[in-house]
């Protein structure tokens, strides 16, 4: 049988929280901790990833910046964006950290195409795009084995706060959304054939949650 992946759904969750509470699931579990998958929306924040250099937030105004410990540069999240976060001993599954990218990006890339989206991966910029505009931000963070932290898809959210950085680093970048092609896409119906796909991915089996 495959292993259960423990997926979790969070709702709308403050970023500081989810943080603390991945550093300490983290820290916490032993060799046979279930693998988890929390997926949460967050108040609007900007995170920025361990190399992230200050000038790249251009105009982050009210919008809180929190530094944090996963890879890559600045970005946004904000209600309307489903977040993924991925919680998975990597060294019991023998999974290197290229991989697992490579399987967050598919899990996604198969989503959007299962809409009739056409998306892509940038093997020179972690993520997903379509017609070069980013849709799916990704980051991890690796600990004695075992990652942390996940992916990012804009489904129906405010993308002006975008503006305010260079998104990941790379100044102009466009973003786009879902509903930018299904208009009217509701997040929570996207949760569950997320899950399943990135499950499937990982070689495991999706187990629903029903509460935290």
């Amino acid at each position: 049988m495959p292993a259960a992946l423990h997926v979790r759904d969070l709702g709308l969750t403050p970023y500081a929280d989810s943080f603390e509470a991945m550093r300490a699931f983290t820290a916490a579990r032993t060799r046979d901790t279930a693998d988890e998958l929390w997926l949460v929306e967050h108040p609007p924040v900007f995170t920025q990833g361990l190399n992230g250099q200050p000038g790249h937030l251009l105009a982050p105004g009210d919008i809180p910046v929190v530094q944090t410990d996963r890879g890559g540069q600045v970005t946004y999240h904000g209600p309307g964006q489903l977040v993924a976060y991925l919680l998975f001993d990597l060294a019991r599954a023998r999974l290197g950290v290229r991989e697992t990218v490579e399987h967050l990006e598919g899990a996604v890339i198969e989503l959007l195409d299962g809409l009739g989206i056409h998306a892509c991966a940038r093997r020179d910029a972690p993520g997903v795009y379509v017609d070069g505009r980013k849709i799916a931000s990704l980051g991890l963070k690796v600990r004695a084995g075992r990652c942390y932290h996940g992916l990012a898809l804009n489904v129906a959210l405010d993308l002006a706060p975008f503006l305010r950085i260079n998104p990941c680093g790379h100044a102009g970048l466009a973003m786009c959304q879902v509903s930018d092609f299904v208009p009217g896409i509701a997040i929570d119906a996207l949760k569950r054939p997320l899950a399943e796909r990135l499950a499937g991915r990982l070689g495991c089996e999706a187990n629903f949650l029903e509460h935290p």
